[in-house]
């Protein structure tokens, strides 16, 4: 195991200086700082987090950006809960959306008809497109 790095001065001469939570507890030799290493499991990248979020504000459901994205829908409902994001209430449209590729995408703004009755957002999904559409409920 590689002894890590110190968090307050950057050194990587310390030692070992007992368990604390069943974690290894490390004392810097330059500034005499204690510290522990980060737990060990999967980091999620951030871009997948910023990603979750805006969905989640756009109007997708924890489920669905769980299938969009390949992240848990309780890991999404934590991130919402951490940096306490709000969804607008949207009682009057509903969101809609397509995964397209950059000629699809293209191909639908060169249609005018496609670019009237409805709110759009488009946003990147990896190497595709996500396009969020609302539309307003019709009363019937």
């Amino acid at each position: 195991m590689t002894t890590p790095v110190c968090p307050k001065c950057d050194s990587k001469e310390a030692t070992k200086s007992g368990v604390v939570n069943e974690r290894q507890r490390f004392k810097c030799r330059a500034c005499g700082y204690h510290y522990t290493v980060a737990k060990v499991g999967r980091e999620v990248n951030p871009y997948y987090v910023v990603k979750a979020l805006q969905l989640y504000i756009e109007g997708v459901s924890y489920r669905e950006i769980e299938r969009l994205l390949g992240v848990s829908h309780v890991s999404v409902m934590n991130w919402v809960k951490k940096y306490g994001v709000k969804a607008p209430r949207q009682p009057d449209y509903h969101p809609t959306y397509k995964i397209l590729n950059q000629k699809e995408l293209a191909e639908f703004f060169q249609k005018p008809e496609n670019l009237k009755g409805a709110g759009l957002v488009v946003t990147e999904l990896g190497d595709k497109y996500m396009m969020i559409r609302w539309e307003r409920f019709r009363a019937g």
